[in-house]
């Protein structure tokens, strides 16, 4: 029989041989590029699959609460306190009388891609707090986008509101005067509660869904704010396969520089092969290939 053990070593040995090449300046420079763009695009791809849990985690909280019943907003918000991310969205109910000389305008909004106003009115409960009630959108003046429409009248008396808890807006701006009342870009309950003389007021505030006795129309509902949590998973994916073609750029280069030593090739900048003299320790051609085998092991 044949030493194909010996066989196997030889080819092991020639193989270590052909890649020395990789121990290059050239080639441990090349490596060390494509291991780093490989660990950024892998990071970047868990970075997105993040945001697709935290976006699809928004979406599943926007699905429940529209199948579970309302409950009261004391039993959800706190005065002066936060609420956590995992609550928002939650239906809830209060009862109050608003205050309409203190209605907020949140200007250069957006709704079903129209720019006009949403309207915020400060709802105070028995207990002598507040909460704000976002009643609604208005688009805008075609005469201009600071220019507020005619308001809706405020239900007076006892009213008893239904909405979603929406959180607080980040980088709240600085409240201005338009056309008489107070206008924010942010609805943000803390950075208007000063103006408006309130000591007790919630931290965030409800958007406006049904309301007892029934209110007035002209406004537009706030939509849920659904997440396009499918382009994140399409990112993840997408880094994930670059990290992965780095590496398999680098291992088919490799591949392919130690198979034209191995055959004396060497490749032009215009993409010629000029095949040199091949190595003398190959098997020529003409010649039988099983005299070229290793002698028989007894």
């Amino acid at each position: 029989m044949y030493d194909l053990g010996n066989r196997s070593g030889i080819a092991a040995v020639a193989s270590r041989i052909v890649y020395r090449f990789l121990a290059t300046p050239k080639w441990l420079g090349f490596a060390a590029l494509m291991i780093s763009m490989s660990a950024v695009m892998g990071g970047l791809g868990n970075w997105q699959l993040h945001r697709y849990h935290e976006r699809h985690g928004i979406n599943v909280r926007i699905s429940q609460a529209k199948t579970i019943a309302p409950v009261p907003v004391t039993d959800v918000m706190t005065v002066g306190h936060p609420l956590p991310s995992n609550q928002e969205w939650v239906r809830v109910t209060a009862t109050g009388t608003y205050v309409p000389q203190d209605t907020i305008v949140a200007r250069e909004r957006t709704v079903n891609s129209e720019i006009g106003f949403e309207i915020v009115t400060p709802l105070v409960l028995a207990d002598g707090s507040a909460v704000l009630v976002d009643r609604g959108f208005l688009a805008g003046d075609t005469s201009g986008s600071n220019v507020l429409p005619q308001l809706p009248p405020v239900p007076s008396g006892i009213v008893t509101v239904s909405g979603r808890v929406h959180l607080a807006e980040s980088e709240p701006d600085t409240p201005i005067r338009l056309s008489g009342r107070l206008a924010v870009r942010r609805i943000t309950p803390s950075a208007v509660a000063k103006d408006l003389g309130f000591a007790s007021l919630y931290h965030d505030y409800i958007l406006l869904d049904q309301q007892t006795p029934k209110a007035t129309g002209g406004f537009e509902k706030i939509p849920a704010d659904t997440q396009p949590s499918w382009m994140n998973a399409g990112y993840t994916v997408q880094w994930w396969a670059f990290a992965g073609l780095a590496l398999f750029g680098f291992g088919w280069a490799a591949r392919r520089e130690a198979h034209d030593r191995r055959d004396g090739i060497v490749r032009t900048p215009s993409g010629r092969r000029d095949v040199k003299d091949k190595s003398r320790d190959r098997v020529p051609e003409d010649r039988d290939p099983v005299s070229a085998m290793p002698p028989l092991v007894r």
